[in-house]
């Protein structure tokens, strides 16, 4: 292993010994946001400090494994000992490699999922609709909670577009890199020629934001009032609960007329806002990555065709990695992880690659 990264592993290691005994310390214990503090930082570096422990070991058994070589009744057993702790240590250098790229920050976050139907009209709106089941249904493989925030459905029976709040472990370093153009190729329930129809929806993947991430102004919103037009019944049509929430600076606007309480829907338009705006910033950052790493799975770019449903084919093709995997009804049930993880370990190697290739 290259000693740069071993004295940066060395100095992992100290800090994380540091870090325990400051956590020990009951001046530090009493105060919570310290504490908290670096609690998260012993965390982060836990897994990366267990890996090195066990990489300091392997070595020292190999050490010790080919000091043996010499002895004519040992040298059949440390022959072996050798090939195993040598392929250990490739193994532990590869894990530790990936252990030091450094973390999105927003990794741990929970998701807003925001679906739209594009070109193709009412079937459209249904891959739309059928794109939300399918997260809705991987998210519950994953124990995750979906919570729907916006409906405007179509009259065929489809969505318009639908926004909805994935909460659980990890949520956006696993969906991160679904946003894009999703494209479907099928013959419509309505077409009676059965002629195969193309068409399209829009997947956005937004970091649930927070008050720290996004400081907002109230003096640069400007929030409109309007009678709702959704599904609801008599009272969401008669009374002004729907909102319209402007972000005079950058001109980003969202409405939000699920519930019936003008309250309840200024906090999910708010929630909206602050999570788009957290998204945009991350979109300008991963264009400009992009500029120098054409090697990524994707910019950001939400105008990007990032995946192909072939029904007539029975096969599912992300165009970003060349990945085409078949038994599409499973995959629309949200037996997507096959997928998911191909998109992340693209991504991981790419990093890798452009970390040997810094000085």
């Amino acid at each position: 292993m290259d000693s740069s990264i071993l004295a940066k592993l060395e100095r992992i290691a100290d800090r994380h010994e540091e870090l325990n005994a400051m956590l020990c310390d009951p001046e530090i214990a009493s105060d919570k946001r310290r504490f908290l503090e670096l609690s998260r930082e012993h965390a982060d570096t836990d897994a990366i400090v267990t890996s090195f422990r066990e990489f300091r070991q392997v070595e020292n058994n190999l050490e010790e494994a080919r000091e043996l070589l010499s002895d004519p009744d040992m040298r059949e057993l440390a022959e072996a000992d050798v090939e195993e702790l040598q392929e250990r240590i490739v193994e532990l250098e590869a894990r530790l490699q990936k252990q030091l790229l450094p973390k999105d920050p927003n990794d741990s976050k929970n998701v807003m999922l925001e679906i739209r139907a594009g070109t193709g009209g009412e079937e459209a709106a249904l891959f739309a609709a059928d794109l939300w089941r399918m997260y809705s249904r991987f998210a519950e493989r994953q124990g995750w909670s979906v919570e729907p925030m916006n409906f405007s459905e179509a009259s065929a029976g489809g969505l318009k577009e639908v926004v909805g709040l994935i909460k659980g472990r990890d949520v956006y370093a696993m969906l991160k890199f679904e946003s894009g153009v999703h494209r479907v190729q099928r013959v419509p329930a309505t077409e009676s020629q059965g002629r195969i129809h193309t068409s399209a929806a829009t997947v956005a993947i937004m970091p649930e934001a927070e008050d720290v991430d996004i400081d907002i102004n109230p003096a640069d919103l400007e929030w409109q009032v309007m009678r709702s037009s959704g599904a609801g019944g008599q009272h969401v049509n008669t009374t002004d609960s729907a909102v319209r929430v402007i972000h005079k600076p950058t001109g980003l606007a969202v409405r939000s007329d699920q519930e019936k309480s003008q309250t309840k829907n200024r906090e999910i338009a708010l929630r909206l806002l602050r999570s788009r705006m957290l998204d945009a910033e991350i979109q300008r950052v991963n264009a400009e990555r992009a500029a120098h790493r054409k090697d990524q799975v994707g910019s950001g770019d939400r105008s990007e065709k990032v995946r192909t449903y072939n029904y007539p084919q029975d096969r599912v093709t992300d165009h970003r990695i060349g990945l085409t995997r078949h038994n599409l009804p499973a995959f629309m049930d949200g037996d997507v992880g096959d997928v998911v993880e191909a998109l992340r370990a693209h991504d991981e190697a790419a990093r890798l690659a452009e970390a040997k290739r810094e000085p």
